[in-house]
């Protein structure tokens, strides 16, 4: 080997040999890239709840634009709420033969009322329920096959039920629907407002069939479920979005149903504006 060809070698090895990593300094590198990534995934997440919300707002919304249509349609009178006579949460969309359900049958979701006005079932879902299904209740949800609620997500008024819109003051102080934990319709008073935003006695609680149901927190932590900020049995320091009969949707914080002095709160305005229970 000439003598030029030797620099060149040595040259071009000591060449490699400076621009190699050495094992230090990957290990430096990977560090930093695991502190960063401890750094970045709470707000990664918290991004994706944030749109996990936006996209429920959004169905919300749409749901109550074929409310609205509904109302035109039939001289804004409400329809029959249909409030399940039956020991069920009435979210289905289908029979077990895969039959369409009608608005009367028991088991039927309430949204298929407006499903004329609605057209897809999907904008009955919310994203963060399909993710609080499969992150925390999937053995818990009713039985069976949980999917099926997906496209069912949200809770309606009963009270509202054959109501005459046009006689309701202040449209949008009235409940219409939320993303509940459960899809039920909400109706009556005693007990059968137990899932319900407001007490019905003073320094009672809200939502007591959760709070006071036997091993029903990781339900509860279904309700309030957006923007969570606590991990305590009943206790999130989320919300939840309420949709309104003028067709608006405003996100509520969680509550107890009662003010400072144990006093219920305006909630049951909120669900019976005609004051008629």
């Amino acid at each position: 080997m000439t003598n030029t060809a030797k620099t060149d070698h040595k040259a071009s090895t000591h060449k490699n040999l400076a621009t190699a990593f050495t094992l230090i300094e990957l290990l430096v590198v990977i560090a930093i890239i695991a502190v960063l990534m401890a750094i970045l995934m709470p707000a990664l997440q918290r991004v994706k709840e944030q749109a996990r919300d936006q996209a429920c707002r959004a169905n919300l919304r749409s749901v109550g634009l074929g409310v609205v249509m509904y109302l035109e349609d039939n001289d804004f009178k409400m329809p029959n709420m249909y409030t399940h006579t039956n020991n069920c949460n009435g979210h289905l969309w289908w029979d077990n033969n895969g039959n369409p359900l009608r608005a009367g049958d028991d088991r039927a979701y309430w949204g298929i009322a407006y499903l004329n006005y609605v057209k897809e079932r999907k904008v009955f879902g919310c994203a963060a329920w399909i993710n609080f299904c499969e992150t925390v209740a999937k053995d818990l949800l009713y039985g069976g096959d949980h999917k099926l609620i997906y496209t069912s997500a949200f809770g309606a008024n009963g009270w509202l039920t054959e109501e005459n819109a046009a006689a309701i003051p202040k449209h949008a102080e009235v409940i219409v629907a939320h993303d509940h934990m459960e899809p039920r319709i909400e109706n009556g008073t005693g007990t059968g407002n137990s899932d319900m935003l407001f007490s019905p006695t003073p320094g009672g609680v809200n939502l007591r069939h959760y709070r006071q149901g036997g091993g029903r927190a990781p339900w509860y932590r279904g309700i309030f479920r957006h923007n969570t900020r606590s991990a305590g049995e009943f206790e999130t320091g989320g919300s939840l979005n309420i949709l309104w009969l003028d067709s608006h949707v405003t996100s509520l914080q969680e509550t107890t149903g009662t003010d400072e002095n144990g006093q219920p709160t305006v909630f049951k305005r909120w669900y019976d504006p005609l004051n008629k229970n």
